[in-house]
């Protein structure tokens, strides 16, 4: 929805680059089309989804780029008509609108196929409490954010990982499904990575060398977690195992006394005392981008 010819041109290179240009349908309303094919545009797509989905049980990927562009084609629209405008000059019914596609995803008792969307949208100058954002996130059930800083240095993927959430996590992490100290690591590792933020903007106003002692080992843990946990080569394949035995070897580089958000067994079991063995080579690979991936 409103993309350029170049970046329409990398979508189908790439799918077809890949092998799976066969299994793609994609519905383009490029930048210099008609607004009005804007607002039909990921309507006409959820119809060929669910017609997929449930009479052909298909398992299907909607992918909605760029929502920002159809939510400024429906204001553009809304505004020729007349009505009054909400917030940001947006129509006051963008949430419903919104929600009436958003909410086109899941299952039907009774048929095998399956509808997952992931609608990608642009923050107008980084805020993520603009309407666009700020509605998508009441409505979804989780949400990837990307930083801007994180992918000057060099991160990728460059997620940002306090305002990224999964309110269907819970549900389907832990014993059974993937490791039982999945979840109180997790939220050990979110708590660490909270305070370095903190440690951060107190080093920015007193400076590194003032901080405590603690804070400089929160410092330190920011750097390795953004390096080798968030970080990944393009082509690297990380499992799932290998990604909470990583957590459990950044958490190591912190005191034992900080970690106050997984009980003593845990540390008992995962905690590693012996320096030689917080090795970190082989996680985090440079990125291999290529030059079109800015338009992802």
């Amino acid at each position: 929805m409103g993309v350029k010819n170049d970046v329409a041109d990398y979508f189908r290179r790439s799918f077809d680059e890949s092998g799976v240009l066969s299994r793609v349908v994609m519905f383009l309303n490029l930048a210099n089309d008609p607004i009005i094919e804007r607002t039909l545009t990921p309507r006409c797509a959820l119809t060929a989804a669910e017609y997929l989905a449930f009479e052909c049980d298909m398992n299907i990927l909607v992918i909605m780029t760029d929502m920002t562009s159809y939510a400024e084609a429906l204001r553009e629209f809304s505004s020729s008509k007349g009505e009054i405008p909400g917030r940001k000059g947006f129509p006051g019914y963008l949430y419903s609108d919104l929600a009436s596609m958003y909410e086109r995803a899941g299952m039907i008792k009774g048929s095998k196929g399956s509808v997952t969307q992931i609608p990608i949208l642009t923050m107008p100058n980084d805020d993520i409490t603009h309407p666009v954002p700020d509605l998508t996130g009441y409505i979804t059930e989780g949400q990837i954010v990307l930083d801007r800083s994180l992918e000057g240095s060099g991160i990728y993927p460059p997620v940002s990982v306090l305002p990224s959430l999964s309110r269907l996590m819970k549900d389907g992490i832990g014993e059974g499904y993937t490791r039982a100290d999945h979840q109180p690591l997790a939220n050990q590792l979110f708590a660490a990575y909270a305070k370095v933020m903190d440690a951060r903007s107190l080093a920015s106003v007193i400076g590194e060398e003032e901080l405590s002692p603690t804070d400089k080992k929160y410092i330190e843990f920011g750097k390795l977690f953004e390096q080798h946990f968030v970080n990944q080569g393009y082509n690297e394949n990380r499992s799932i195992e290998q990604s909470l035995d990583l957590g459990w070897k950044l958490l190591s580089t912190l005191p034992r006394s900080e970690l106050d958000r997984v009980d003593d067994a845990l540390l008992d079991q995962y905690y590693i005392t012996d320096p030689e063995q917080l090795n970190f080579d082989g996680f985090g690979g440079s990125s291999e981008n290529s030059d079109d991936s800015d338009d992802v």
